[in-house]
């Protein structure tokens, strides 16, 4: 059945593969973005077919418009990116909360589907692994500005599943290092990105720490697979799910990969977390997703490895800012 979608942040890396996903799936689908880290160029191939709207989730009635003529609204906005968060926390706060409840606001006002895009960021510093959607959460001090990022998001599950307790329609993604075509070259959100950019310009790879601290990457195709029947199947409402693999890598690890993949002539640059973020920034040692609920639910398991989606994220690269 052909539905009307409406993805906030659209324009983005993640938001438009999803674009990308439900255009071909037949739908019409609407975006509104208000290209701070979004970009036109991401929606190149899909723009015939889709309405775009520039603009902000901070201007209630607009939402309230877009919103009103959909079926199924994909929340995807945000500010991200933990550099961003440190440096503007602020705007940020109000980004992914207040933009956040017009959204869902709205969405729950004229009884639409609604998916929204949360983060791994949640689970905070728990030693507990893998993360499971129902585990505890860990947060350091609120003098911290990193944990703003994950506190504010938190707020937007809650108020997700509060509606979801009432018997709305609605579900959560939590994003686990996504990577692939699109990447921000200047790395927001991203280390891939990070290291991807120093690596084609022979510069040093900057790994944070001793860079033992391990991820599991998602290549964005499997995202947005995750994501899309996270945000049509009947029976993820009212759910919370993981969107990653649990396959961990190293930091370190990455960028060596990304040398020899690159064949840059790179050396690895080690820099103290408090030399790029500021004193008292804390990282979480590991991250991984317990993907069970995934793959009982929605038969979802991500399918592309690390060394394939890097290759075809490199070559994306190459052809795009050679």
């Amino acid at each position: 059945m052909v539905m009307r979608m409406l993805v906030t942040g659209g324009a983005g890396y993640i938001g438009s593969h999803l674009v990308d996903r439900l255009v071909h799936l037949g739908h019409n689908v609407s975006v509104i973005d208000n290209l701070s880290t979004g970009s036109l160029q991401n929606l190149h191939g899909a723009q015939p077919h889709i309405e775009f709207v520039e603009g902000s989730i901070l201007d209630e009635a607009l939402v309230e418009r877009l919103v009103r003529d959909t079926d199924v609204v994909f929340h995807l906005a945000a500010a991200v990116g933990v550099g961003h968060i440190v440096e503007k926390p602020l705007a940020s706060l109000i980004t992914n909360v207040r933009g956040a409840e017009h959204v869902i606001g709205a969405a729950m006002a004229y009884d639409k589907r609604l998916l929204v895009a949360s983060t791994s960021e949640i689970y905070g510093k728990t030693k507990k692994m893998p993360m499971s959607e129902d585990d505890d959460r860990v947060l350091g001090s609120t003098t911290i500005a990193r944990w703003g990022y994950s506190t504010a998001k938190a707020i937007d599950e809650h108020l997700a599943l509060a509606h979801a307790a009432e018997g709305r329609r609605v579900s959560v993604v939590r994003y686990f290092n996504s990577y692939g075509p699109r990447l921000d070259p200047r790395g927001y959100g991203s280390v891939v990105a990070n290291l991807m950019r120093q690596a084609l310009n022979n510069e040093p790879l900057t790994v944070h720490g001793d860079g033992t601290q391990t991820r599991c990457f998602t290549y964005v195709t499997d995202t947005v697979e995750c994501t899309v029947r996270a945000g049509l199947d009947d029976g993820a409402q009212g759910l919370v799910f993981n969107v990653g693999n649990d396959r961990e890598t190293t930091i370190l690890e990455l960028a060596r990969k990304i040398i020899a993949l690159t064949g840059s002539r790179s050396d690895v640059s080690f820099v103290s977390y408090e030399a790029r973020y500021g004193k008292g920034f804390e990282d979480t040692v590991r991250r991984v997703p317990d993907v069970r609920r995934a793959r009982d639910v929605l038969n979802f398991s991500a399918r592309v490895d690390l060394d394939e989606g890097l290759q075809r994220t490199l070559t994306w690269w190459r052809e795009t800012y050679a």
